[in-house]
């Protein structure tokens, strides 16, 4: 059994790391209107660092033992994407260093071994893809958002500690973060169209990868967090109200497409089916980066109401993730899940 879950390890499993991680984070964010929350935060980003070094050793173990999988899984037109999971997961835990431990030492090992690889990924992966002769539309998923996601979650952590390095360090690191939002969100916008494209041509995805239709949400969420990170950190820009507004445009995009994705979701109840896989887990990191941006938003620009809607969709996510772990951990005890990679 231990060699045939090393064999079918699915990639996906590191959307666990980012999404709890970012429950962490938000859950210290919004512990100003309820204190308890900050216990909440460090309980789950030390447990999330706990999951990522065990999660590890079998994606380690995967690529030595079962080389051959691997290699398939990352030339297959949907998975491949996933592999971006494990360098946005240590972006993550960067930002939960910062966030909820106050620590930058270990912040910046883990933000500059994600950043790497996140750059690595989103290159090799659109490569991958364009060498292959034929996609067909069914394979066109919003999995395609992973690799541009990961360029723009790097400033997240990234800006933080640019302003806290000097000299040609400070330079390095201006111009990694700021190619690294620029590259992934103009990617985003791109494949954007071709999603909505397949939406209105092609039918929806399949049931068990319908959570996947949340995607949408992290790009937008994370790009808006990023940007304002990035103009409050970069001492160069003296008027920084022009790109914080164009921060508040980007959440705009975000909350209707919040609505699709809640009305999508219920047509999937009531008229198709929602089982359970490891797709779930596509609801929590791109809800929880919507919450972040939409906190960032409310903080920097004092407009409390958009904090009140912060702070909603902060108890929403929370009920997700709370059930979404559950549900992974009776699938996993009963060993349900099905050999089947879980996006067919």
């Amino acid at each position: 059994m231990v060699k045939l879950s090393i064999k079918d390890f699915a990639p996906s499993w590191f959307a666990s790391i980012m999404g709890t991680g970012v429950v962490a984070a938000v859950s210290t964010a919004f512990s100003t209107y309820i204190p308890i929350l900050s216990i909440l935060g460090k309980i789950l980003a030390i447990c999330n660092v706990g999951l990522f070094f065990i999660l590890l050793i079998p994606w380690c173990l995967r690529w030595i033992m079962y080389k051959d999988n691997a290699l398939n899984d990352l030339y297959h037109p949907v998975v491949s994407h996933f592999y971006g999971t494990i360098a946005i997961a240590l972006l993550v835990l960067a930002v939960d260093f910062i966030v909820v431990f106050h620590n930058l030492w270990f912040a910046e090992v883990f933000w500059s071994i994600g950043t790497i690889l996140t750059i690595l990924f989103s290159i090799l992966i659109p490569y991958v893809m364009f060498i292959q002769e034929k996609i067909e539309p069914e394979k066109i998923t919003p999995a395609w958002y992973i690799p541009p996601v990961g360029l723009i979650v790097i400033p997240m952590a990234g800006s933080i500690i640019m302003a806290n390095t000097i000299g040609v360090l400070r330079e390095i690191m201006i111009t990694i973060n700021y190619f690294c939002w620029e590259a992934g969100f103009l990617l985003y916008v791109a494949l954007y169209a071709i999603c909505m494209y397949r939406y209105i041509t092609h039918q929806l995805p399949p049931a068990r990868i319908a959570p996947t239709i949340w995607i949408n949400l992290g790009p937008v969420g994370a790009g808006t967090t990023s940007l304002y990170s990035l103009t409050i950190h970069s001492y160069f820009i003296s008027c920084k109200e022009p790109l914080l507004i164009t921060g508040f445009f980007l959440w705009g995009l975000g909350l209707w497409w919040l609505v699709m994705a809640i009305l999508i979701t219920l047509h999937y109840i009531r008229n198709i089916s929602l089982p359970y896989s490891l797709a779930w887990w596509a609801f929590i990191f791109p809800l929880g980066a919507y919450v972040s941006a939409t906190h960032s938003i409310a903080s920097t620009l004092s407009i409390g109401i958009v904090d009140y809607i912060g702070l909603t969709l902060y108890f929403l996510l929370l009920g997700i993730w709370i059930v979404t772990v559950l549900k992974t951990l009776k699938h996993l005890t009963l060993r349900k899940f099905n050999k089947e990679p879980f996006y067919r």
